[in-house]
């Protein structure tokens, strides 16, 4: 086991980046634990054109790369792991690493969420033979070919917009009347003639034979189906927060998120939570770095408090 780490992180996706940064710059010894590459769901992003200070759009890889090495270059440690449980022990944390355990003074929970599933049938069953979670990743798959987007919200729109480059015909469906992503994305997706929206709309099956060939969608005023041919499905119906790794007791909102205050603070003391597995009311690339950037500098604070203690 590791000698008693001041902060550890868990997840490196934008707000685990950005509070290794900040970590690291508070002369913390500051361990980042990531399973997958870091980057989590920006290394998605087509182009990164909102972030404040950008001279001109990036790709998601591009940022995240230099938010990774700015954060080691602060001093940051990365490791390549997964975490299985996050546990207080007297003053110290416990994280159960696939590596072994490691120990810390303060712990941020930077875990992210994970997409959201229609779970109407069809979409198991065809999950990598034309659904998929990812435009970018998957979308030139389906170049020329008539694609299904399922959302309304900011990620559904920009992946809209993304596939209406690689292909005519583009059907985008949402349940309600409006959209819910910012309006000047969401205007974009109306102005754009290869996108055809179906409102007041949800898939109601995914049918192919040995790969998505046609869905049947439902008006849910009228409750009248039609279908119509499509290669693939984009489904970015909002997202599931990553907290398998620590106690029930941790405060959450009735969607599973961690409730947190002003400064990141989860209801265990010494335990934070940023960026998207926590209760915000916004969820964008920023909002998660600010995020992180909070939390690492209270549990500086936090840590300056707890010096002088012994720690088991």
């Amino acid at each position: 086991m590791d000698d008693l780490i001041d902060l550890v992180i868990v997840g490196g996706g934008a707000a685990g980046m950005g509070a290794a940064q900040y970590g690291a710059r508070a002369n913390l010894r500051t361990v980042l634990l990531e399973e997958m590459a870091p980057g989590g769901q920006a290394l998605l992003i087509d182009k990164l054109e909102n972030y404040p200070g950008l001279p001109a759009p990036v790709d998601g890889y591009t940022w995240t790369e230099t938010m990774r090495n700015q954060a080691e270059e602060f001093g940051a440690e990365i490791r390549s792991t997964s975490v299985s449980s996050i546990r207080k022990d007297g003053k110290a944390f416990i994280i159960d690493t696939s590596d072994g355990p490691v120990r810390a003074k303060a712990v941020i929970l930077a875990t992210g969420a994970k997409h959201r599933h229609l779970d109407v049938p069809g979409e198991e069953t065809f999950a990598g033979r034309g659904v998929s979670y990812c435009a970018t990743c998957d979308g030139p798959f389906f170049k020329g070919k008539p694609m299904l987007v399922v959302g309304g919200g900011d990620a559904a729109c920009d992946e809209a917009m993304f596939l209406s480059k690689l292909a005519d015909k583009i059907i985008m469906v949402h349940r309600k009347d409006r959209f819910r992503a910012q309006k000047a994305l969401a205007d974009r997706v109306l102005a754009n003639p290869k996108i055809e929206m179906r409102w007041n709309t949800v898939v109601d099956e995914i049918v192919g034979s040995r790969a998505v060939e046609k869905v049947r969608l439902k008006n849910l005023q009228s409750g009248q189906l039609s279908e119509e041919t499509v290669a693939a499905v984009f489904v970015f119906v909002g997202s599931i927060p990553q907290t398998g790794s620590i106690d029930e007791s941790i405060a959450r909102d009735e969607s599973g998120s961690i409730i947190t205050n002003d400064r990141m603070e989860t209801s265990l003391p010494g335990l934070y939570a940023v960026g998207d597995v926590r209760a915000t009311p916004f969820r964008q690339v920023v909002t998660a770095v600010s995020d992180g950037a909070v939390a690492a500098h209270c549990a500086a604070q936090y840590i300056d408090e707890l010096e002088g203690h012994s720690y088991i």
